[in-house]
């Protein structure tokens, strides 16, 4: 019977869940790197054994930490690490962003753009390759290593593309989104609060912004802006690479053909506003998202946790209740805290900054606590294992 595998990072530490395949008795392990933010987890999907963790301090900066036995052991690979809070690196790459004191660049039109290393929002492994990973960062840069997390390169063409007009939102600037095309090896997106969605189809040399149809309103004045867009989170079904959904800072979007084009999916949802948004393992006109009541009210409407789940890739949208608090509940769900399952039927699984982990193992008809009590969850990834 296959073996689920829960991975929580919180900001107190990470743990690991694990069940049989009826998702009903857990296991619950940690917390590890206690006091620790673990801003993420992610495994291989390459090699189930390997599971890299972003670990970041205020005292002590930035780790990458990775274990080769599913999390019972962990190491710091060493070796070329990722630049200290701070700072930002300096090498020939991207020398062409860099000019000046620590932190600030300056580009070629001559404006002053303030850079800095803070951490590591996102790590998303390769699918094929377990020595290769990315790692998504604030201020918004992606890394890139090819040794398991020896060394680390900066992508640097990324930050080039109109980087001198990005903003953070109000989290920050943080590339917090890295999405592969298991179709094409070259083609990866990613997501940055407040610039945008970007794509390349050349492995990360060159990228154009995918913001086309995206309409940000008071935040972004300009209709027709390539940047500037606060995108919250975007989700793929990996036998439609070109079908994309976005929960955007209000309006759920979606995208047939890899970005170039974006149109509105919100339809009858009670809030267009929220951060996680996912795709059913099995059916990819199934797309689960958990609205929130405002971008300054950060919980949900009413008080009743509700994660709402369309079958028709967008506009119909049914609430999914049972077993959720449905009075006075104020938490909220990030951006990297829902995922699912490769079980069918599909299981779906989300964490709250109240410290719950949840999961349907009915694709979403009915939810059960795994547990209550964990710090606040800012990440929820799963491996399903034979």
């Amino acid at each position: 019977m296959s073996q689920i595998r829960v991975l929580v990072g919180t900001r107190k530490g990470a743990f690991i869940l694990t069940s049989d395949g009826q998702r009903q008795n857990w296991k619950v392990q940690g917390p590890l790197f206690a006091g620790w933010e673990i801003y993420h987890m992610k495994g291989s999907a390459a090699d189930p054994n390997r599971i890299f963790a972003s670990q970041t301090s205020g005292w002590f900066g930035q780790i990458i930490q990775r274990s080769d036995d599913g999390g019972q052991t962990w190491n710091t690979p060493g070796g070329e690490a990722l630049p200290a809070p701070g700072e930002f690196p300096k090498g020939e790459s991207n020398k062409f962003l860099y000019e000046g004191t620590v932190g600030t660049h300056k580009w070629y039109d001559g404006s002053q753009h303030p850079w800095e290393f803070k951490r590591i929002w996102h790590i998303e492994p390769s699918l094929t390759d377990p020595e290769t990973a990315y790692a998504g960062a604030e201020d918004a840069a992606l890394f890139k290593t090819v040794d398991g997390g020896k060394s680390w390169k900066e992508l640097p063409g990324l930050r080039h593309t109109k980087g001198h007009l990005w903003q953070p939102g109000a989290g920050g600037m943080g590339l917090h989104t890295i999405v592969l095309d298991p179709s094409n090896p070259k083609r990866l997106y990613v997501a940055i609060s407040a610039a945008g969605a970007f794509r390349t189809d050349d492995g990360g040399e060159s990228w154009r912004p995918i913001n086309r149809g995206l309409k940000s309103g008071y935040e972004l004045p300009d209709p027709d802006a390539e940047v500037g867009h606060c995108v919250h989170r975007i989700a793929m079904h990996p036998s439609r690479p070109g079908v994309l959904f976005m929960q955007k800072h209000w309006d759920i979007m979606r995208t047939d053909n890899a970005g170039d084009e974006w149109r509105e999916v919100s339809g009858n949802l009670p809030s267009d506003f929220g951060f996680p948004i996912d795709v059913h393992a099995h059916e990819p006109e199934t797309i689960f998202v958990v609205p929130i009541k405002s971008d300054s009210e950060h919980y949900p409407p009413d008080g009743k946790l509700r994660v709402y789940r369309s079958k028709s890739g967008g506009n119909e949208w049914e609430a999914l209740t049972q077993g959720l608090p449905q009075q006075d509940c104020y938490v909220n769900v990030l951006r990297d805290a829902m995922a699912v399952d490769r079980l069918d039927p599909c299981g779906i699984y989300f964490g709250t900054t109240g410290g719950q982990v949840y999961v349907s193992a009915n694709s979403g008809d009915s939810w059960q606590p795994i547990v209550r009590d964990l710090p606040a969850v800012l990440s929820v990834e799963v491996q399903t294992l034979p």
